[in-house]
Parts: structure tokens; sequence; C-alpha cells
């Protein structure tokens, strides 16, 4: 595939290991040639890293396989997955996760990334809901246009929220960025 062809979430192998586009701009500098800006994840480490690629460069899509899988449980083993089509049970580590740990719940349906038919790590909804389990007290005529207070939710994840979110509401949070999106509608 082209390097102008690329997609946030296209897996491409870059220096010999797979990665995650995470962030791409297509650039067109005057009258220099185009080129595309991309931020990649590297899937067997995590780590991030930024590139150029001429826009017409030839990249090589990486061979991974995704399959829908359950969160089971974790221990000191690792985090525990069941493949849908296979019932074979994934054991993923803390490292392998990152930051998806703290959106993981109990029967939560994800996508495993293998390559090489190794599990590498997993794909997760766009958006998660959870408890806030510490944050300041509500503040009387609290709106959202007012500054955000800090907040923790029952998975651990730490998060800005606005100042009328209190301990035990449910919120919808983006799980690419960690942000609050809302308050969860409790009549679903």
């Amino acid at each position: 595939m082209k390097a102008n062809e690329i997609r946030r979430g296209s897996v491409i192998m870059y220096n010999n290991v797979p990665h995650r586009v995470m962030e791409f701009r297509h650039h067109t500098p005057g009258n220099l040639r185009a080129m595309v800006q991309v931020k990649l994840r590297n899937l067997l480490s995590g780590n991030q890293t930024e590139t150029r690629f001429s826009s017409t460069e030839d990249l090589v899509e990486a061979d991974v396989h995704t399959g829908s899988a359950t969160y089971l449980y974790a221990d000191v083993a690792g985090y525990h997955f069941m493949q849908g089509d296979s019932y074979e049970e994934v054991l993923l580590s803390a490292e392998q996760l990152g930051e998806n740990i703290y959106y993981l719940q109990d029967q939560m349906e994800v996508e495993i990334t293998s390559f090489e038919g190794e599990a590498i790590g997993v794909v997760m909804p766009g958006t998660v809901i959870l408890e806030i389990t510490d944050t300041a007290p509500e503040l009387r005529g609290a709106t959202a246009s007012k500054s955000p207070k800090p907040a923790k939710t029952s998975t651990g994840l730490q998060l800005n929220v606005p100042p009328f979110v209190k301990n035990g509401d449910k919120v919808v949070v983006n799980t690419s960025d960690g942000s609050y999106l809302s308050r969860a509608d409790d009549r679903k």
C-alpha cells in the first residue's frame, strides 16, 4: 500500500516490527513533494514514535490477526481473555495492555491482536462506562462550563470531570485518550 492510503488504526511494518497508526496527516509544503506525517505505536513494546513517509512510498501492511475475545479476570500472572472463536484462554501482561487496563471490566468484549500466532495486545471499544469512586464533593449550582476537577474511577483511571460529577456517578470515558465525555444514562 502507498503511504497516502494509510488510515488511523492501520497496522504497518516499520523497522521490521508491526506498528499501529495512531494519527496521520497528509502534508504538502508549498512546491515540495507531498508527505504523510504519522504517529505510530509499536505493538510489541507499546512505545510511540513519529515519522514521515513520502506520499508515494510503498509500505508493507503487517500480517496481524484480530479476533473477538471476552475479558475474564486478572491475577498475578496477568490478564486473562477467552477467544470467541476457539474458546482458548489468552494471557496478556500489563505491559502489553498499557493504559487499556483502566478500561477493562468483567465480561467486556474486546478485539485481541495477534502477530505470528502470538497475542500482542487488545483493541478496546471507543467508549466505556466507568464509576467515579473518588472526587471532590459536588458543588452547588455547578455547570459544565466551570473548570474541571480531578476524579478516580473504580478501575483506577485518573481523569478530569466537570464539577457537578460526584462519587457513585457513572461516566462515559473515551478509551483513546482517557477523557470524560458525558454522564452515563442510567435509564438504559
